[in-house]
């Protein structure tokens, strides 16, 4: 319809006044769009003679609708343009008009599927309904949010009318912002409690709101006090108490958790699934938007999929060997959710019959002994039966009278209520014969199946499983109803759970608080007398670690430069030298006994020989050849790299770090991975720059003479050497047995004995091995003797000038080695040396330092045993003062009420039983 259109028919009725009347009468007639017990709607009447273009559309309206200030709209743009202000009267009934249509849509659903009374369609009514109902918040909410211009609030002038209605600002509803904060006060605990959202009113009376706010602030703070015990754990009695879930396979143990938990999350499986306790915790989050679920010990994160849960918690079951079936180590999980209360407690494998043919014979007494252990006291016993089972047959009742034999910590939950006749339930809660003080409550914890069209997917199943319950008890009033006496229904358990919870915790906090009190004088005793109060975390025991390490390679790096490299490759290269002078000029060993070929330029005619023989010439210069061309550049900067890194580990071994694997590893990783990024461009560096002395070698006199000096040092320390080896092989064999044998095997190689054979099985009376060691005696025998001509002829005139190189090798071969050793050295300093000790300190920092997380820097603290008993004591201390500071608080928060004095109501007896402290 058109605004002009709209305008035109609105005119003669302004003018007489009469669409202001009968939009009064209508509003004041009219009921809301829902009723509270959602059975009734209540349409207004038509629009008068005149008003034809919409009366026939028109719908009911709620109270609270659009139409209690249409008059005063119309009477407001009365001033302005006709079309202007009949346009916006248009453009809101039209809005009201789509809400209404809603909500009529929505109740003719429900009529049609009550006619039917199946399950599909209740499910879908109950989809339909929540439709309509979130449609009229959603509604309401934009009818409170929406902001009007400045031109239409001076228009309708909203401030000079708030309080026509009734109830203003100084009413008994207090200003609405007070009473948002009450509703989602109240909302928050009737959500923990297991309350139906749908209702408007959740039963309760403000006090009791206020109470039921206490309490789970109390049942809260004195589960983050068991918390910090449990991390304590080294005194039986810092315990708190939980509630320990028990019953069989078959009844409905694990239905009930998930109904108080509002997700299936507990695993499932045609076998055994469960064969670890699980330590639930429920913090309750009134303020989060979300549910979801942690695993402390697992470091997992928030998990908001509570079938990943599920799936976790069958691995972590599954995981236990089959041959074992139940293991006594728990596993913890915390689920945060605003639709949890807070509470603790301990899901343990269901009790078996019969073990089955695969699981060993000594599990049915397995799952009795673990549950024994942990339904002692303080804990509260959660005795789960099924209402089909007798209670004389109730596994779980019969293990709560072995330690609970007069009933005072045991309750009892019947669970399938719905599969006995009312009457028969109602005499299972109210058995006399195994009585229990905290008394029996009934629920039915199925789910109802739902239809594919608002499937229930893996969201909160509470309202699905309170809409059920609710339909099946209230069915039976004379049985389950308020006057009954007897207790049903899971919202009825979850604050039977949280009171008795609150009251068993509050009962045991006194002696808690002096069993901590005690281990406190203990702790700080010992932290005195052997710490001597000197305070240590992680963190500082790590950070001194690492700087008392990078100053002691400090100091080796101040102490290890240039002339210790130097010296260092020099005898490498000298033991080269001696290699080459062994390999082209000295004696070799033999392998047999046969006579030896005769040499033709022996050495001992060198110092004879003509300057000018090419053979002389040709194996100095192979010998040279063989030095410079036997890849210095790689040897040198791996005999740095090896020095380097032994010079480290050494480092390692005296410092802290040496009981710390992971330290060690990421030390040696760092310094690995230095020296490697370096090792190829410094090799290559250096075999550049000695290329020259692949080609020709200059000796000035002074090199000489210096190579003079060093040789005969270095054929010293060979020659004995050479003794040495000798004495050794003389001590194992004996000095005259191996003088007779080498004198044997002297006559056979000069031909004056002859071998039938090679004597390799033996010859001359002596045996194979005599005759091993006798060749080994005289090659060391013969290498002596030739070390001792060659320093004899170093010392000689002849080796005295430079020109004489070829008569004596020794001599220049060293002097050649000392020019590569310097030339090395200088790029050694530079492209490795330099480079590692500017790296290496900030590689460790990288890894030991800023890139570690808190757990790795507390796992390495904890390898070393003397620090983590140090660690242990301060971390001991610091909970159970904190243990202690939240017990003070309690006791602080003892008999407060959140309830103004005037509004406190007379103590009754059932008041009066509240809990005391202390």
């Amino acid at each position: 319809m058109s605004g002009r259109i709209l305008s035109h028919r609105l005119t003669p009725l302004l003018r007489r006044g009469l669409l202001a009347r009968h939009m009064h009468s209508v509003s004041s007639r009219t009921g809301g769009l829902l009723r509270a017990d959602g059975n009734a709607v209540l349409r207004g009447r038509a629009w008068p003679v005149g008003a034809n273009a919409i009366h026939n559309n028109v719908p009911a309206v709620r109270t609270i609708s659009f139409a209690r200030i249409l008059p005063r709209i119309a009477l407001k743009l009365a001033r302005l343009p006709a079309m202007f202000g009949g346009a916006m009267i248009a453009g809101l009934a039209y809005i009201q008009y789509q809400a209404n249509q809603a909500g009529n849509y929505a109740i003719d659903i429900f009529k049609r599927a009550s006619e039917t009374a199946t399950d599909a369609a209740s499910g879908l009514f109950s989809g339909l309904q929540g439709v309509a109902e979130q449609t009229g918040r959603g509604w309401e909410k934009t009818k409170e949010e929406m902001e009007l211009p400045e031109w239409m609030q001076k228009i309708l002038r909203l401030g000079e009318e708030s309080d026509s209605g009734g109830g203003g600002s100084g009413g008994e509803g207090g200003s609405p912002k007070d009473n948002r904060n009450a509703a989602a006060a109240a909302a928050a605990t009737a959500s923990a409690f297991g309350y139906d959202k749908s209702d408007e009113e959740d039963g309760r009376r403000a006090t009791q709101v206020a109470i039921d706010d206490q309490m789970m602030v109390l049942t809260r703070k004195m589960i983050e006090i068991r918390n910090i015990l449990q991390t304590v754990g080294q005194s039986s009695t810092l315990t708190l108490p939980s509630i320990v879930v028990i019953g069989s396979q078959s009844s409905g143990k694990s239905s009930v958790l998930e109904a108080i938990v509002g997700h299936e999350f507990l695993p499932k499986g045609l076998n055994m699934v469960t064969r670890r306790p699980i330590e639930l915790t429920l913090v309750n989050t009134p303020n989060a938007q979300s549910e979801y679920g942690e695993f402390p010990t697992l470091g997992l994160g928030k998990i908001t999929d509570f079938t990943q849960i599920q799936r976790t918690l069958t691995d972590l079951n599954l995981a236990v060997p089959e041959r074992d079936c139940v293991s006594d180590d728990p596993i913890r999980l915390t689920i945060y959710s605003p639709n949890v209360p807070d509470l603790s407690l301990i899901d343990l494998p269901g009790y078996i019959q019969v073990a089955g043919h695969d699981q060993p014979a000594e599990l049915k007494q397995k799952i009795s002994d673990l549950c024994d252990k942990y339904i002692q006291p303080p804990n509260i016993i959660l005795a789960i039966s099924a209402a089909d089972v007798d209670l004389a047959n109730s596994t779980a009742l019969k293990a709560s009278r072995r330690v609970d034999p007069r009933g005072e910590r045991t309750i009892g939950v019947v669970t399938k209520m719905d599969l006995v006749d009312p009457e028969r339930g109602a005499s299972i809660l109210q058995d006399k014969n195994y009585p229990l003080r905290l008394g029996y409550v009934g629920v039915v914890c199925r789910i109802p199946q739902t239809t594919a069209l608002f499937s229930r997917a893996s969201g909160n199943i509470s309202s699905a499983i309170l809409k059920n319950e609710t339909a099946y008890f209230s069915s039976h009033p004379t049985e389950f109803g308020s006057d009954s006496g007897v207790e049903v229904g899971v919202s009825t358990l979850r604050k039977k759970l949280m009171h008795v919870l609150e009251q068993t915790m509050a009962s045991s906090l006194a002696g808690t608080r002096d069993a901590i009190s005690q281990e406190l004088e203990e702790a700080t005793y010992e932290f005195k007398v052997q710490y001597n109060d000197r305070p240590l975390s992680a963190e500082s025991y790590l950070a001194e670690s690492l700087d008392s390490f990078k100053h002691s390679f400090k100091e080796f790096a101040e102490h290890f430069g240039r002339p210790q490299v130097r010296e260092m490759l020099k005898n490498e290269l000298d033991q080269r030298v001696m290699d080459i002078l062994a390999q082209r000029y000295w004696n070799k060993p033999f392998d047999d006994l046969s006579p030896p070929m005769p040499e033709l330029d022996p050495l001992t005619d060198l110092p004879k020989a003509d300057p000018e023989s090419l053979y002389w010439h040709r194996k100095l210069d192979a010998s040279t050849s063989s030095l410079t061309k036997s890849g210095i550049g790689r040897l040198a900067t791996t005999v740095v790299a090896n020095a380097l890194q032994s010079h480290v580990d050494r480092l390692v071994a005296s410092s802290t770090f040496a009981s710390h694997p992971y330290a060690q590893k990421q030390i040696k990783e760092a310094c690995t991975t230095i020296l490697n990024d370096r090792f190829f461009s410094t090799s290559d560096q250096v075999e550049n720059c000695i290329k020259p002395y692949k080609f020709e070698i200059e000796v000035e006199d002074m090199e000489w003479t210096k190579g003079r000096e060093n040789v005969s040092h270095v054929l010293k320390d060979e020659l004995r050497a050479c003794e040495s080896a000798l004495k050794q092989v003389e001590e194992n064999i004996g000095r005259r047995k191996l003088k007779d044998v080498m004198s044997f095997v002297d006559k056979v190689r000069k031909g004056d004995v002859v071998l039938e054979g090679d004597g390799a099985g033996g010859a001359g009376g002596f045996s194979s091995s005599l005759l091993q060691k006798a060749r080994e005696g005289i090659f060391l025998r013969d290498r002596a003797e030739l070390l001792k001509m060659r320093l004899l002829a170093t010392r000689s005139k002849q080796c005295n000038n430079k020109k004489n190189k070829y008569y004596c090798p020794e001599i220049f071969l060293d002097v050649v080695a000392d020019k590569l050793t310097s030339t090395a050295v200088l790029f050694l300093n530079v492209e490795l040396l330099s480079e590692f000790y500017y790296n290496f300190p900030r590689e460790l920092d990288m890894r030991l330092g800023r890139h570690l997380s808190d757990a790795e820097v507390e796992r390495f603290a904890r390898e070393d045993p003397r620090i983590r008993r140090h660690l242990d004591v301060i971390k001991k201390k610091e909970l159970l003062e904190l243990a202690l500071q939240k017990i003070e608080s309690l006791r602080q928060l003892e008999g407060r009420n959140f309830t103004k004095p005037s509004q406190r109501p007379v103590p009754s007896k059932e008041s009066t039983r509240g809990w005391s402290l202390f």
